[in-house]
């Protein structure tokens, strides 16, 4: 090994050469999937050396929704000054890193290609592997910045904006989908409501705030799909809400929000819990933006509690999109299946690679 980097050992068949990544390793990586302009260095696949986000939450607020062309733009505008600011922090050299890595999918495609080719440039002239990585599969890998000695298996609660997801974590790049959403992700449903009840945007984190205002009890919405299979759908309750608003345009907006927050997280955590006790899991985790929810965490953990499971919750600055779970990630990607060829391009599609 020579300063972290990567070294070509021959392979077991036909004299081909395997990369072997040091464990000490550090990978840049890049998040532009969305409306996060991100970067981070990250050292052996767990050891945060930097970490910047650059939000563009104002620049979208004003539409009540991420608009994909502005992002790209903002992306464009502000991904070499992150950039720059991640290895400062980093306090490493550019011939320290052995690897660069950004979010292939899925996501924005514009928004996308930006951090892609950015990656990929920096790989050539730096003379190093590019890794393509899967912004769900970052995801879960972002409780393990936190608790490195996370145990495996672990039933994750994937949620976002864009997805909501069950799933069985067997290992680090071993993963099987149990279920996901129907119609509505979770993310989607808490914007969609704020909206209607004219909070703003993003919905999610004022939602929570006026939640701990609220009896979650007051107004009984409905929990579709709680005793049915692994699935979710939140289109129903979204509508649910609407319509009690219409009936009573007088219902306080505290109760309304921790009523509908409580629905959502009652089906989450109710379906992870059973998913743990089919499949014996040793604990319950969390991932994604929604993941930052304070009624979620707090259920997660009540349900470990209870079931005598561990519960691993990731810190909020690891819940939403950010850089270091996607150097993370590459680091593992890195030493399973070697560097992503620059033929790869963004795949706004992308789904969890399961095994």
């Amino acid at each position: 090994m020579d300063g972290g980097r990567i070294v070509n050992l021959p392979g077991a068949i036909g004299g081909a050469t395997m990369p072997v990544l040091a464990s000490d390793a550090a990978i840049l990586g890049i998040e532009t999937s969305c409306d996060e302009t991100a970067a981070a260095v990250v050292a052996g696949g767990q050891q945060v050396l930097s970490s910047v986000v650059s939000s563009q939450v104002d620049l979208h607020a004003r539409y009540g929704g991420v608009v994909p062309e502005v992002a790209g733009r903002a992306h464009t505008e502000r991904l070499v000054p992150v950039m720059s600011q991640a290895l400062v922090e980093s306090a490493l050299e550019d011939s320290d890193i052995a690897a660069v890595a950004a979010t292939a999918g899925p996501g924005l495609v514009g928004a996308l290609l930006v951090g892609v080719s950015a990656a990929k440039a920096l790989a050539l002239v730096w003379d190093v592997p590019f890794v393509a990585v899967n912004h769900l599969e970052a995801h879960l890998h972002a409780a393990f910045l936190d608790e490195p000695s996370l145990e495996l298996p672990v039933v994750v609660i994937l949620v976002s904006g864009g997805h909501t997801m069950l799933v069985l974590m067997e290992d680090r790049l071993r993963y099987r989908v149990l279920g996901a959403t129907l119609d509505d992700a979770a993310g989607e449903a808490f914007d969609k409501v704020a909206r209607y009840m004219g909070l703003g945007y993003p919905g999610g984190p004022v939602i929570d705030r006026l939640s701990g205002q609220g009896d979650p009890d007051a107004i009984a919405f409905p929990r579709a799909m709680l005793h049915d299979g692994w699935n979710f759908s939140f289109a129903g309750l979204k509508t649910a809400v609407i319509n009690h608003l219409r009936r009573h345009p007088d219902a306080t907006t505290e109760d309304v929000a921790a009523s509908f927050q409580e629905a959502v997280a009652d089906v989450l955590v109710a379906k992870a819990r059973r998913a743990a006790a089919s499949h014996n899991a040793r604990g319950l985790c969390l991932a994604g933006g929604v993941a930052a929810n304070s009624r979620l965490r707090e259920m997660t953990l009540d349900a470990c509690t209870a079931d005598g499971l561990a519960g691993y919750l990731p810190s909020r600055a690891m819940c939403t999109d950010n850089a270091a779970m996607v150097a993370a990630a590459a680091w593992w990607r890195l030493q399973a299946d070697g560097p992503s060829p620059l033929t790869v391009g963004a795949d706004p599609s992308l789904g969890l690679p399961e095994t």
